[in-house]
């Protein structure tokens, strides 16, 4: 998928003594957020730069060849020199090599167990390995449902985000490291920050080894 290869650190939580919000969280989502801040600590980043970026290519197969660039492996390094602190217990990871090839990296500090959850993959497209712009094209007249070549709608995707998260809620991680897909980055930044409609998800961008911290109530 398209991608920005800026790095943003969007770490910040909310300030518990002011009651100041963080960035992007609204004031309700705030206090929410602090009555539940023992519950999980959760980074939600993209994996690194790959040769499909370049190549401007979809992928949803894991068999196929998509892998990190030098550029994606020195995104991942900064990644994990900004996080080399943080107590993650688990990473959790899509079934697509190029997020376990991040979060291995990142791993080097942590030595915990990267798992694989199959409701991270990237969205199905129906136009693996075709370019992103054909993509694009096809469900232009439906960019929210159109199902294209068996693949699954953009609400498909949403729903299966959604789901992963509900997982997240059954789980007794105290901090968890999650890497994934700008597809489904944009899920869950519309989910724990409000205010953003189906039909402005993809005005969100997420650049390769951006990540987020959130608060899991």
């Amino acid at each position: 998928m398209p991608f920005n290869s800026t790095k943003r650190d969007t770490t910040d939580l909310p300030d518990v003594a002011s009651g100041i919000s963080a960035p992007g969280i609204n004031a309700t989502s705030t206090y929410g957020y602090l009555y539940f801040y023992s519950k999980m600590d959760l980074y939600f980043m993209r994996h690194g730069h790959t040769n499909y970026n370049d190549l401007g290519l979809c992928n949803d197969d894991p068999n196929q060849d998509v892998h990190l660039t030098e550029i994606g492996k020195e995104q991942a390094h900064s990644a994990a020199l900004a996080l080399r602190d943080v107590a993650f217990e688990r990473i959790l990871v899509s079934p697509l090599p190029r997020t376990f090839q991040t979060a291995a990296i990142i791993n080097r500090f942590h030595s915990v167990p990267i798992e694989v959850h199959a409701d991270l993959a990237d969205i199905r497209t129906g136009f693996d390995g075709m370019p992103v712009s054909d993509y694009f094209a096809a469900i232009t007249r439906d960019p929210l449902q159109m199902r294209v070549n068996g693949g699954e709608s953009l609400l498909d995707h949403k729903q299966r985000v959604i789901r992963f998260i509900d997982w997240l809620k059954t789980q007794n991680d105290k901090t968890l490291l999650v890497v994934a897909h700008e597809e489904t980055m944009r899920v869950v930044i519309a989910y724990f920050e409000g205010g953003i409609e189906d039909t402005h998800l993809r005005n969100i961008h997420v650049g390769n080894c951006e990540y987020r911290r959130y608060i899991l109530a």
